[in-house]
């Protein structure tokens, strides 16, 4: 008669199996966790590493020539806004960039750059309409206006080129001949060349400000933190502060083509 396993001799084999099993599992999990990148005590479940500050490169193309300029061409500090007409926070900043030309004039140099984005449907035209102005020596005149109404033109029910022939007749525009140049290519020209700048600085939002060359954080994008890094940026090439100036921007234009 043959002998009958055992209940102890039929368990042994189960538990070194088990055991060989959390083994195995144990092992895999300690090598997984060891090829994991270590985790920055200093950073925050969730959060992303701070990328290193944006800067304009310097083989970037140099965008419209010459620049919608205020201030002077030689100015040891400027300020490169790139924005869109049709923007909501690039209308909202505008007033604060008006301050920072008023507060500073001559002492820095401003240029608008175009750069209208592929979501707003009225945004590419309305940059074609500022600087078919410019061809007639009236960009900030048509710039101002395209801002301070962006709520008019820029509802959908508007029809936003009426409207600016208005804004056209009423800054002083031979409106002829704005209506040829926005349908020419020069307008258009200037406003690609300013997009290929903004591209070749990496920028996918409206407004980016650039203080010589480096982009300012957008909350930074304040009367008082503009001014800081501007009074920075004056100490450091030897000027002094400018707080209270009064001195009128210099304004340069695109020849007109009339």
């Amino acid at each position: 008669m043959k002998n009958e396993p055992t209940k102890s001799s039929t368990v042994v084999p189960v538990v070194i199996i088990a055991l060989v099993l959390v083994g195995v599992v144990g092992g895999a999990w300690y090598l997984y966790s060891q090829s994991k990148p270590a985790t920055n005590a200093n950073t925050k479940p969730g959060a992303t590493p701070a990328a290193k500050a944006a800067t304009i490169p310097a083989n970037a193309p140099s965008g419209a020539n010459p620049p919608n300029m205020l201030g002077s061409p030689t100015a040891a500090v400027t300020v490169e806004e790139f924005a869109d007409f049709q923007c909501g926070s690039c209308g909202a900043t505008h007033p604060i960039l008006k301050e920072i030309q008023s507060t500073y004039g001559s002492k820095i140099r401003f240029i608008f750059r175009e750069f209208p984005l592929p979501m707003h449907d009225k945004g590419y035209d309305a940059a074609v309409a500022a600087e078919a102005a410019g061809l007639q020596g009236k960009f900030w005149a048509m710039h101002d206006q395209l801002f301070t109404n962006q709520a008019t033109w820029s509802s959908p029910s508007a029809n936003a080129k009426e409207l600016w022939n208005g804004y056209a007749q009423k800054i002083g525009l031979d409106v002829q001949q704005w209506q040829n140049d926005m349908a020419g290519l020069s307008a258009k020209s200037r406003v690609n060349q300013d997009m290929d700048r903004g591209k070749a600085a990496n920028i996918s939002s409206t407004p980016s400000v650039f203080i010589n060359g480096e982009l300012v954080p957008f909350p930074e994008v304040n009367v008082a933190g503009l001014r800081k890094i501007i009074d920075a940026k004056l100490q450091a090439s030897g000027q002094a502060e400018t707080s209270g100036s009064t001195t009128s921007p210099v304004s340069t234009a695109p020849p007109s083509n009339k």
